[in-house]
């Protein structure tokens, strides 16, 4: 059963020490807040963490969906208990929601991220560089969906907008409602594969997800004709098979995505940018007002669009934030460990000296 969910010779490679210990390899395909459930070789089964595993989620981060993990099998309870995850071959992640710069593993060993943005009066090529940005760090492969082209009055030209600042990923048009776009877009995941749609809430993720099995297994919450926004309808992250042998990863509707170590996926997406400083005069050019500053002389001549260079110095700034915030919460965990191995060290001083008397 697991070679349905990706299980590859080359697991089986990284697996052998946690079969020699007598564990079974399983993937996580639906993550609860009781728990997990996995696939294995035999059938379905919920799992939880070991001690161990989740003594250290407190400090790192716990299984994700897409993980593969070492279980130890309870057969006559029917359960599972996750001992060891293996090394993930890709991840997305965004801030947690503590904004405590600590990441939270959105998806696991996918191999591609659908960057989905409806067509409607949504469209935002803003937020689409920021989608694009955590795609590209996830080290998965980045594919833009235009959804509702139906709704749009220009649907070529919309699309053309967002290709100038895709960085090279795919932009794929789709009406789910008028079934175009759906079989280039499953083209993109062969079997096996892994896919995640990521994208605000009412962008039709869901809709997506539906068409993708034919049938109605998520359910579509109507978009608010005031503002053209929705609100999502998937409440638990579940791996689910779909026709064909590749499989799509369901998440909840993502209203934020915050950067965190996501430099090489922003050069992936202002890589025109970056460029760009490169021909200033100065190698320290703030950008602003200096002679011979090549993002001016592009801002003036409209080679370079004012809300791209915009959202490019806001996204380093956030990224920026974001790091000295983990830096900082890294030496107060250090700084609490420290304080914690000094009392250690001084009651067994002081119990050593009791005992020598």
């Amino acid at each position: 059963m697991i070679a349905q969910y990706g299980w590859t010779d080359a697991l089986a490679q990284a697996f052998a020490a946690h079969a020699q210990a007598g564990l079974t390899p399983a993937r996580v395909i639906a993550q609860h807040r009781d728990g997990y459930l996995v696939a294995t070789d035999d059938g379905e089964l919920r799992a939880n963490l070991s001690g161990r595993l989740h003594h250290e989620a407190q400090e790192a981060q716990p299984p994700a969906v897409g993980d593969w993990v070492a279980l130890a099998l309870n057969p006559a309870e029917g359960a599972a208990v996750i001992e060891a995850v293996l090394p993930r071959r890709t991840v997305l992640t965004r801030r947690a929601a503590d904004s405590l710069g600590r990441l939270q593993v959105i998806a696991a060993n996918i191999d591609v991220v659908f960057v989905v943005s409806s067509m409607n009066a949504d469209l935002n090529p803003r937020r689409i560089e920021r989608y694009l940005a955590a795609a590209w760090q996830s080290g998965a492969r980045p594919v833009v969906v235009l959804t509702k082209s139906d709704l749009s009055t220009d649907p070529q030209g919309d699309a053309a907008d967002i290709i100038a600042l895709a960085a090279g990923a795919p932009v794929l048009l789709v009406s789910a409602r008028d079934g175009l776009g759906l079989e280039p877009l499953l083209a993109q995941v062969a079997p096996g594969e892994v896919c995640v749609l990521i994208g605000s809430s009412g962008v039709g993720k869901s809709t997506l997800v539906n068409a993708f099995l034919g049938e109605d297994r998520m359910t579509i919450a109507a978009i608010r004709e005031a503002d053209d926004q929705g609100r999502h309808t998937t409440s638990s992250r579940q791996l689910v098979l779909l026709p064909g042998g590749a499989l799509l990863l369901d998440t909840p509707g993502i209203r934020e995505v915050g950067l965190i170590d996501a430099e090489e996926g922003l050069s992936e997406v202002f890589d025109d940018i970056e460029r760009m400083t490169g021909d200033c005069r100065f190698n320290d050019c703030g950008h602003s007002h200096e002679p011979g500053c090549a993002i001016q002389a592009a801002l003036q001549s409209g080679a370079l669009d004012p809300g791209r260079w915009a959202n490019f110095q806001k996204l380093g700034v956030e990224l920026a934030a974001v790091e000295q915030k983990a830096q900082r919460v890294a030496k107060a965990a250090e700084r609490r460990q420290s304080a914690a191995l000094s009392k250690t060290y001084r009651a067994t001083r002081r119990d050593h000296r009791g005992g020598a008397d």
